[in-house]
């Protein structure tokens, strides 16, 4: 490990000491906050050489969102032969120019650095040198003390071990739990806020489940991990937490995911000001539904009295209108019988013909 991450060891510290240079200024040589604000500068010279990919990440988990519908069809036309589902599925990327992994770059990028700081702090424990720090700058290093608590001691670590570097059990694991509890938070909030804000909720995909599982899964692997971090790592893990939150909050409030909450926020504030070109039928429809919407009248509270008394009321007309039907019933059977015939008009018989009757023609003789 040490001969494949030796440069990345040597780059790591180098930044390390540099900004220790500048930090010493005012802070002084041996000050815990000339070590932590030199690991997050490292951070930060890190994440922003990360841009690019960063950028292609978006683009990449955006494309991704778009293409779901077609590869859930994929899947359930060939969901019995694997093969042809994973060259339709290659396909699918290679016509719209997507890659699935560019979604993980900025992690993959990151993590050497992550694994060589986390030497370069596990050495500065065990007082060796490493890369650019000498003993002298090991000694003042491992000394350091961020809120009571050494930069390169763990939560894990016993009390003898910790007494060495001139601490408390106590200190180290209460400065510990706040930053895994602070790294975990950051980490949920970042991740949901990419589901609530930045997601097209309408369509309903297994990336959309897969997501909120991530959710929830990180910031439990980040806290069950955490005790094992050195406080040093933790201090660049809160501080890249931090970093990406902020960078996402950036790129969703500039360029939101189309059909996302964030996306109907912003084309609400660009209407408002009279920059979003719109057509003129999608305008005039709008306005039809929000009238139609102001003008639709609420039901007024009533209190129980008020409730019973027009349930009482209803009953009543309810009964009203049985009444007159039952009485307009009765009335329509005692005149619909047969009528008696008028005094001196004869009955017709059934036989009898109506109208007049034609003279019979003389018989031949």
């Amino acid at each position: 490990m040490d001969t494949i991450l030796g440069p990345l060891y040597t780059a790591v510290s180098w930044i390390i000491v540099q900004f220790h240079k500048l930090y010493s200024l005012p802070f002084g040589e041996d000050s815990g906050w000339a070590w932590g604000l030199s690991i997050v500068s490292l951070v930060i010279v890190i994440r922003v050489a990360l841009i690019p990919l960063f950028v292609k990440q978006i683009k990449a988990t955006r494309n991704m969102q778009a293409l779901q519908p077609k590869m859930k069809a994929i899947q359930e036309r060939y969901k019995n032969d694997r093969q042809r589902q994973s060259e339709e599925m290659m396909k699918l990327y290679k016509e719209t120019g997507t890659n699935p992994l560019s979604s993980c770059l900025p992690i993959l990028a990151q993590s050497p650095f992550f694994l060589a700081l986390y030497q370069v702090l596990n050495k500065i424990a065990n007082n060796q040198e490493v890369g650019v720090l000498t003993k002298d700058l090991v000694k003042s290093a491992r000394e350091a003390h961020i809120f009571g608590a050494p930069i390169a001691a763990r939560f894990m670590d016993s009390a003898d071990k910790v007494q060495t570097l001139n601490a408390s059990l106590t200190d180290v694991r209460l400065v510990t739990v706040i930053m895994i509890l602070l790294m975990s938070a950051s980490q949920f909030y970042t991740q949901r806020q990419l589901m609530t804000k930045n997601v097209d909720l309408t369509v309903k995909t297994p990336f959309m489940q897969q997501q909120k599982m991530l959710m929830y899964v990180f910031p439990i692997i980040f806290a069950v991990f955490g005790i094992n971090f050195p406080v040093g790592v933790l201090v660049y893990w809160l501080t890249t937490n931090v970093w990406t939150l902020g960078q996402q909050m950036y790129i969703i409030k500039r360029n939101p995911t189309p059909g996302s909450l964030a996306w109907k926020q912003r084309q609400e504030k660009l209407r408002a000001k009279g920059k979003l070109k719109e057509d003129p039928a999608e305008v005039q429809t709008r306005k039809a539904v929000e009238a139609a919407r102001a003008n639709r009248q609420q039901p007024k509270r009533m209190t129980k009295a008020q409730r019973q008394a027009a349930a009482a009321q209803a009953e009543a007309k309810r009964a009203e209108e049985k009444a007159a039907e039952e009485s307009a019933s009765t009335a329509k059977k005692t005149s619909g019988g047969d009528r008696p015939a008028q005094a001196g008009q004869p009955k017709k018989k059934s036989g009898q013909r109506k109208g007049p009757q034609r003279p019979k023609h003389p018989s031949k003789k």
